[in-house]
C-alpha cells in the first residue's frame, strides 16, 4: 500500500519540515562564511551539520508518519541549494586567490544534473508515478558533501600546505562529479524504462 502523504496545510509545520527549513538557513550562513573568507573550519563544521540533517528529517518523517507534500518539495530543494550553492561559492574562491579545487566544469555538471533530475521528477510525479531518489542519488549526495567538506578544509591554514590533503580533495571532488553525472544518466534510463513499461501495445 502506498504511503499516505499529508497535503500542504497546518500539519506541514511539523518537526521534519522545520529541520529541513533550518537547513536552508544554515546554507545561507555557510555561504556567508565562505564569501567572507577565513572561517573555513567553521564553515566546514556547519556544512557537515546541515548535510547531516538531511538524513535526520527523512528518518523522523518516515518513522512517525509525518511525510507531507511540503516536505517532499522542500527536502530535495534544500539539498540542492546547499550543495550547488557550496560549489558556486567555492568556485568564486578561485578568483580570489584561494585554491578550492573547484572549477567551472564541476559546477556546470553538478547544477545541470540537479536541474535535469528535478525536471524529470516533476514530469513523472505529475503523472502519478513514483520517482523518488534511488541509491545513486543518495550516494551522490554523501560523496558531494564529503568533497565539499574536504574543499573547505583545504582552504584552512591547518591544511593549506598539505599537498597530500589537496590531492585527496581533488580525488574526492572529481569522484563526486563523475558520480553526479552517472546518477543523472541512471535517472534518465530509469525514466525510459518506466515509460516503456507503461506504453500501450503497438497493435492496440
Amino acid at each position: 500500500m502506498a504511503e499516505a502523504i499529508a497535503p500542504i496545510d497546518r500539519r506541514s509545520l511539523n518537526l521534519p519540515n522545520l529541520i529541513t527549513i533550518s537547513r536552508l538557513f544554515l546554507a545561507v550562513i555557510v555561504f556567508a562564511l565562505i564569501d567572507y573568507q577565513g572561517y573555513w573550519l567553521t564553515a566546514a563544521g556547519l556544512f557537515v551539520f546541515a548535510a547531516t540533517t538531511d538524513a535526520l528529517d527523512g528518518y523522523i518523517a518516515r518513522k512517525y508518519g509525518l511525510v507531507t507534500t511540503l516536505g517532499r518539495i522542500l527536502d530535495p530543494f534544500a539539498d540542492k541549494i546547499i550543495v550547488c550553492g557550496a560549489f558556486v561559492f567555492l568556485l568564486g574562491m578561485e578568483s580570489k586567490g584561494h585554491d578550492s579545487g573547484v572549477n567551472g566544469w564541476m559546477v556546470v555538471i553538478v547544477i545541470a544534473r540537479e536541474m535535469f533530475v528535478s525536471s524529470l521528477r516533476g514530469l513523472l510525479e505529475e503523472q502519478g508515478r513514483d520517482f523518488s531518489a534511488d541509491w545513486t542519488g543518495k550516494i551522490k549526495m554523501v560523496l558531494q558533501s564529503v568533497a565539499v567538506t574536504a574543499s573547505l578544509l583545504s582552504l584552512s591554514p591547518h591544511f593549506v600546505d598539505l599537498e597530500a590533503f589537496r590531492q585527496l580533495r581533488d580525488i574526492l571532488l572529481w569522484s563526486a562529479v563523475v558520480l553526479t553525472a552517472y546518477s543523472g544518466a541512471a535517472y534518465l534510463m530509469r525514466m525510459i524504462r518506466m515509460l516503456k513499461s507503461s506504453a500501450p501495445d503497438a497493435g492496440a
